[in-house]
């Protein structure tokens, strides 16, 4: 936000929660869902936008009804051939949209499986300006309804995430993304850091910061704390490869580290020096994915006992990062 509507902003927070942290809250709530324009700003963010959007252009786009009336936005490569071949799902990032994912999308479908790519909520082609993850959760469930089941599924940041979260059936009446492999680049591991720099931004104080919080249970079933994608990973049975790097200034590599001590079936990539965006479309990323999809168990490294004493004493609703990037 910028100085003067942030500062507006405390102002109308401080003033509404000194007559009910519960409004407060829920107003809170919806502003932290508030998604950005899905309008690329900049000269960079629009030419990578402009390629992406070049390479889906044959793409089969389908749109995906979810409840109260919200819908969501596929892309479809290699759909609807004969013959058996591998089905697989990419899904984006906070603020971004399939469009950014395009190169990973591409490399996919050249392999000759069918590739579905989405626009969460309030991203891309999906219109609307609202998401949290029990949204991006129920969408990842109508893909697999509408398209049946994927072998694997690839997600960046808050798409990695929302893709462990579903994985996991964390959220109640949701059914879970299936699969015999998850690949997770970029990815918080849990979402509390989230709401407590929300909160501290906009001037929240402690009655009202819970009350924010108690909103992820009456939205989701689930309480804020249920929502731990990095424990999760260890616990679903499938291996998990995630890919970072170490100089990610959005997703600190600390939310790797927490993955990388779930267990054995998790491994670690660090694809340091490509920050938190180029990532996705980094060669050597793009060639490790293609690796362990096609079954090489090897790609990364196991979990050795300096990542997990590095695990133990990272406190859970601490790490740091900035939300703007997911």
């Amino acid at each position: 936000m910028a100085n003067f509507a942030l500062n507006v902003t405390r102002l109308g927070f401080s003033a509404l929660q000194a007559v009910s942290p519960d409004l407060a809250a829920k107003a809170a709530f919806q502003l932290f869902c508030r998604t950005p324009s899905a309008r690329p700003k900049g000269t960079k963010s629009k030419l990578a936008h402009a390629a992406g959007a070049a390479r889906l252009v044959g793409a089969e786009r389908f749109a995906l009804r979810l409840a109260g009336g919200r819908q969501a936005h596929a892309y479809r490569l290699n759909g609807g051939a004969r013959g058996k071949r591998k089905r697989y799902l990419v899904t984006h990032g906070w603020g971004s949209s399939a469009a950014y994912m395009a190169e990973l999308v591409s490399m996919l479908a050249a392999t000759g499986a069918e590739v579905v790519a989405l626009d969460f909520p309030g991203h891309g082609r999906s219109g609307g300006r609202f998401l949290h993850m029990g949204l991006a959760v129920e969408t990842i469930a109508a893909a697999e309804a509408r398209f049946g089941a994927f072998d694997a599924a690839i997600g960046h940041s808050f798409g990695g995430a929302a893709l462990m979260v579903s994985a996991a059936g964390l959220l109640p009446g949701v059914a879970p993304v299936g699969g015999d492999r998850l690949v997770l680049i970029g990815a918080p591991s849990e979402m509390g850091w989230l709401f407590t720099d929300f909160g501290r931004m906009v001037g929240l104080r402690p009655a009202a910061q819970a009350a924010l919080e108690n909103e992820v249970h009456r939205v989701t079933g689930r309480r804020l704390e249920d929502f731990d994608a990095g424990a999760a990973a260890g616990e679903i049975g499938r291996p998990v490869l995630v890919i970072h790097a170490e100089d990610d200034k959005e997703v600190s590599s600390l939310h790797a580290k927490r993955y990388g001590a779930a267990g054995k079936s998790v491994r670690l990539f660090w694809a340091n020096g490509f920050g938190h965006r180029r990532i996705i479309g980094a060669a050597p990323v793009l060639a490790a994915i293609a690796a362990f999809l096609d079954g090489d168990r090897g790609v990364g490294e196991a979990p050795d006992e300096s990542i997990k004493k590095d695990a133990e004493i990272i406190p859970f609703f601490e790490l740091p990062a900035k939300r703007a990037a997911l």
